[in-house]
């Protein structure tokens, strides 16, 4: 796999990387393994998910002396979660992930979400009512730690998850370490071209986390489109001889976006990865861009009074109520 985006370290981060949110742990070891074999170079991983400690076992079968990859041959990320927003707890966070995973260093390490949970153990801190329990501490702050991070050599870049543009520029306006990647949902449904536009000039990389409309949610509406059956996919799969998966995948990596998605399946972790044999046109571009139209499916979601309403939604430091 030699396509790859250039971080504003110099790094290379390859174009495509398996993600691992939803997958199950007893399935994820394998997965990693696969994609391995597949030529991916670029794992993304987070905390939260709760599979880091399998997904280190398959990065200590195939990573370092003596084994299939060298540990600089593969791209890692990982996330730091809500409830470890205060200075002090980001780098046992980071510790703990790096234990789990197995690894002395992380390629990337991200802000999960701009806003921040109750401090403390629990990933989801509630009241006896069942609401989450926030704190409004600034991500400012935790980002300073983030810095410490690099300085420290235990991550060599460090970024930013679901931060929305007036963000980026508020941690660019204190940041003596920029953010080098912006990860964030995008799909044909959600193409996100300001965003791309505005992390572009400020020298940030964008990533898609769920490019393919995220099919597997628990809280899928049922009149809700499938990004899958669009009949611009199928027509340029016909085309190309690819699967819808393949031109949205390809669509995105020829815009230069970083592309995760996910599988535990071993054809289709070698099928989203066959993406760097054809290139769209740009007509075929912008036909698939015309499909925009600010779909955002993940957003954690609560019933309120028979109502479902954004959980989040009431944080100062909630990103989606800006236009990007």
């Amino acid at each position: 796999m030699n396509d790859f985006a250039v971080l504003n370290t110099g790094r290379k981060m390859p174009l495509l990387g398996l993600g691992t949110w939803k997958s199950e742990p007893g399935k994820v070891k394998q997965a990693v393994i696969w994609a391995l074999d597949a030529g991916y170079r670029h794992i993304d991983c987070a905390a939260i998910y709760g599979n880091e400690a399998e997904i280190g076992e398959a990065l200590q079968e195939t990573l370092g002396p003596g084994k299939a990859l060298r540990r600089e041959d593969v791209f890692i990320t990982s996330k730091l979660w809500n409830n470890r927003h205060h200075p002090e707890d980001v780098e046992p966070a980071l510790l703990k992930t790096l234990k789990d995973l197995k690894l002395e260093y992380l390629d990337l390490y991200l802000v999960h979400w701009p806003y921040a949970f109750q401090q403390g153990d629990a990933p989801f801190p509630k009241k006896e009512d069942g609401t989450l329990l926030y704190d409004d501490i600034d991500y400012k702050l935790t980002w300073a730690s983030m810095e410490k991070l690099v300085e420290k050599g235990l991550v060599r870049s460090i970024g930013l998850s679901n931060f929305n543009s007036r963000q980026i520029d508020d941690v660019l306006s204190v940041s003596s370490i920029k953010p080098t990647v912006l990860q964030v949902e995008s799909h044909p449904y959600l193409a996100q071209g300001e965003l791309l536009a505005h992390c572009r000039a400020r020298g940030l990389v964008m990533t898609a986390y769920s490019p393919l409309g995220s099919p597997d949610r628990a809280w899928k509406h049922p009149e809700e489109p499938v990004l899958l059956q669009e009949l611009v996919m199928s027509t340029l799969g016909e085309k190309y001889k690819k699967s819808p998966a393949q031109i949205i995948l390809r669509w995105q990596t020829q815009r230069g976006v970083v592309t995760i998605p996910k599988s535990v399946t071993e054809s289709r972790i070698k099928e989203n990865i066959q993406v760097f044999d054809f290139t769209l046109e740009a007509e075929e571009m912008q036909s698939i861009e015309a499909l925009n139209r600010g779909w955002r499916y993940i957003v954690p979601m609560i019933q309120v009074e028979g109502e479902r309403v954004p959980r989040d939604a009431g944080h100062p430091h909630y990103p989606f109520n800006d236009p990007y």
